[in-house]
Parts: C-alpha cells; structure tokens; sequence
C-alpha cells in the first residue's frame, strides 16, 4: 500500500525486489496519481507521467499487478480510511495477500499521505486477518537526513524493528531510474540509499 507512483521504488523496492526474487508474488496499490509533486523532470502532464512511470517501475521489480487510484495528492488525508481500506479489501479478494507491506507509522517521511495509506492498511488488515509490514528506518539514519536536509524522516531505535533485510539494490536503482520525472534531482534519496546500504528494515505493525 502506497501514496504516490514511486513509493514502492524509492522506499519499498529493494524490500519488494527482495519478495520477489525470493518466489512472491507481490501487488501494488496506489492511491494518488502523485500530481502534486514538486519535481516534474519529464514533459507532460505530470498525473499520466508518473502512471506510466509507475508500470514501468512494477516491471522492472517484478510485480505482479498494480492498481493505481486517483485519489487527490497531497489531499489523501481528506479521504475517510474506511473508504481506503474498501480499495484494500477489493484487491485483496482478488489477489488473496498473506500480508500487507506500507510505511511505519508516522508515515516514515512525514507526509500526511503516506501516514493514511498506513492507516488504511492497518484497518483493512483487522478485517482481512492478516499481518501488516511496515518500512522503516534506522533513527541514527533518519537523524542523519534531517540534520543534512531539514526533513521530517522518523527513524526507529533497534529495538523497534523487528526485521533487517540485506538487498541487492540493483533492481531498485533500475526502477527508480524508471521514475524519471522524480528521480533525475533527488538528492535526499540517494543519500538515504547510501546510508542504509545494502540493508533495509521492516516492523509489525500489526
């Protein structure tokens, strides 16, 4: 469960390209176009750039299905969960998960939107019975980038995480390449690739 096309390259690919090549089967959903986005490093009208990146991006990880909503970006916390959790729940008697992955709480950067998918997400898995995953990272990284960018990451002490992943981040790179519209002036996430290195960080959330 995702806010906006890139969500699951830049912070969940190399988590998911890990599902993948490890024999899942893995669904996308997303709930905005990302049309309120800031960076626009591609020509066109940015809601249908960006869901063309997204296809793009879901092939190269591997995914085997992806759902892209329309839900207003930048606006997804103005949408009830209840109605958010129904999208879930539609895909899920379709695709039948035996997890859901989405952000930390807190949404991981700070953005109202990732904050309600990850509400979303935990409300739909209490009626689908299911557990859910959610991406995190390390405090002393998420301090790092705040100190070096003034952002808003939440980073999680190792007590709080349940789970490290070692990745390849070779797919990543590839789908994100694939977000061009995003990607080609973001320096804030090269660095936090660089400082999680070849490891990314999961919690229960759920």
């Amino acid at each position: 469960m995702v806010a906006h096309p890139d969500d699951e390259s830049f912070g969940l690919g190399a988590v998911l390209d890990s599902f993948v090549r490890g024999g899942a089967d893995v669904s996308v959903l997303c709930f905005t176009h990302g049309e309120a986005s800031t960076l626009h490093g591609r020509p066109g009208e940015l809601a249908d750039v960006r869901a063309a990146e997204l296809t793009a991006a879901a092939d190269v990880l591997g995914i085997t299905s992806t759902t892209l909503l329309s839900h207003p970006d930048s606006g997804l916390a103005s949408v009830a969960v209840s109605d958010l959790a129904t999208s879930i729940a539609d895909i899920a008697a379709r695709v039948h998960p035996t997890h859901l992955v989405t952000f930390d709480l807190g949404g991981v950067t700070g953005h109202p939107d990732h904050i309600r998918a990850t509400e979303a997400a935990l409300d739909a898995a209490a009626a689908l019975g299911i557990p859910v995953l959610g991406w995190a990272v390390p405090d002393e990284v998420a301090t790092r980038l705040n100190a070096e960018f003034g952002t808003e990451f939440t980073g999680r002490q190792a007590g709080e995480i349940d789970w490290t992943v070692p990745v390849d981040r070779r797919g990543q790179m590839r789908a994100i390449a694939a977000h061009a519209s995003q990607s080609t002036d973001n320096p804030v996430l090269r660095r936090r690739l660089h400082l999680l290195g070849d490891t990314e960080y999961l919690r229960m959330l759920a």
